[in-house]
């Protein structure tokens, strides 16, 4: 399978299995995310794998939509190690941490689903709620989770899975 087919066939999960991910594949995904690029390879994430029930229902409490899914990996930077780009007039005081966690975690998700392992990209917490509920270090900055599981019964792309704008809508060359 060509990467672009395997991009072509993910979807955001939402029907997960409780049957348990097996070591050596979660291995292999934690691996993904751990030679990702990061903004001059400063490689500031830090990634939470929650899988007791306790750390599953500290993040369902925070709101995060898990779907049922037996493990959840929660992608934080710490912003002490993290680039920031001193050049930048338009974003003051930026740094890469959410981008440097986006392609971690897009690296874990491309590779889970390579195992047959579904995925869910979670963003709809509030960040303050994760730091308290997992009593996060003061420099680690939960960007998004990312749900973990085999696909249930009834499983399915959502409807608009396949709907993309053509290329001339996104792409423009000057």
């Amino acid at each position: 399978m060509t990467f672009l087919d395997l991009a072509k066939e993910r979807y955001s999960e939402r029907y997960f299995d409780s049957k348990p991910i097996e070591k050596k594949k979660l291995d292999l995904i934690l691996e993904a995310g751990r030679i990702a690029p990061t903004g001059c390879n400063y490689q500031p994430q830090r990634v939470y794998v929650l899988q007791s029930e306790e750390a599953m229902k500290k993040a369902i409490g925070t709101k995060a939509s898990l779907c049922g899914c037996p493990i959840a990996l929660l992608v934080c930077y710490d912003r002490g190690e993290v680039w920031k780009n001193p050049r930048d007039r338009y974003f003051e005081n930026y740094n890469c941490g959410e981008q440097d966690c986006s392609i971690v975690a897009t690296n874990m998700m491309y590779e889970a689903e390579e195992l047959g392992v579904h995925t869910l990209w979670i963003r709809g917490f509030d960040a303050q709620d994760v730091i308290d509920a997992f009593a996060l270090p003061e420099n680690h900055i939960p960007v998004m989770m990312l749900a973990l599981g085999y696909p249930a019964e009834n499983s399915h792309p959502a409807h608009l899975h396949n709907k993309r704008k053509p290329l001339k809508e996104t792409v423009k060359f000057i």
